[in-house]
């Protein structure tokens, strides 16, 4: 129960996971995970990176600032850890029905990251629904084992896939929005 869309897109897939991940609490599913978001306290810059922890944050920017000289974002390590550590801690204080994570990304690919958060879920019966790019696909492949699930970066089909592998719920749940959740929209 370990799905990934692959995209190419950084933008594209985080508004997709933030529809999905609404779409699910809406139909009354408990998620936890983290997604990238713009962060309502700092100003979006080119590279920043923040991640919300699901569902009701707090927000931890990844980024570092390295002053005006500085040509590269450089990713903080120990922001990493923290997300990882506070999406594992809601994950066990309470009953998931998914796990949505921003991507399997460079951390994950070496080992760090949100790999034991995923293996926790799986090893409880937790769907878990991520993104990987091509730079990170055949560490994901190798991580996963040939138990994954690869999906296009379509609302639909990954929605499909939720339904299938997701506690049962009313279709009719699924079509009739009670919440909107604007700040969980990626940039």
């Amino acid at each position: 129960m370990l799905a990934a869309i692959e995209t190419t897109q950084t933008d594209r897939s985080d508004r997709l996971l933030s529809m999905v991940a609404c779409k699910l609490v809406n139909a009354g599913y408990m998620v936890s995970g983290a997604l990238r978001v713009a962060d309502p306290e700092h100003e979006p810059a080119t590279c920043e990176t923040t991640l919300k922890v699901l569902p009701d944050g707090p927000f931890v920017r990844l980024t570092q600032d390295l002053g005006q000289g500085s040509a590269a974002c450089r990713m903080d390590a120990g922001a990493i850890e923290k997300v990882v550590g506070l999406a594992t801690a809601r994950f066990q204080s309470g009953q998931s029905d998914f796990v949505v994570l921003n991507k399997f990304g460079l951390s994950e690919a070496q080992g760090r990251g949100f790999r034991s958060l995923i293996g926790l879920a799986l090893q409880n019966r937790v769907p878990v629904l991520t993104t990987v790019g091509k730079t990170h696909r055949a560490a994901f492949d190798r991580f996963a084992e040939g138990m994954a699930t690869i999906l296009p970066p379509d609302e639909g089909v990954v929605l499909d896939w939720c339904r299938q592998n997701g506690p049962f719920r009313e279709k009719s749940a699924w079509s009739e929005p009670k919440l909107n959740h604007p700040e969980w929209q990626g940039r």
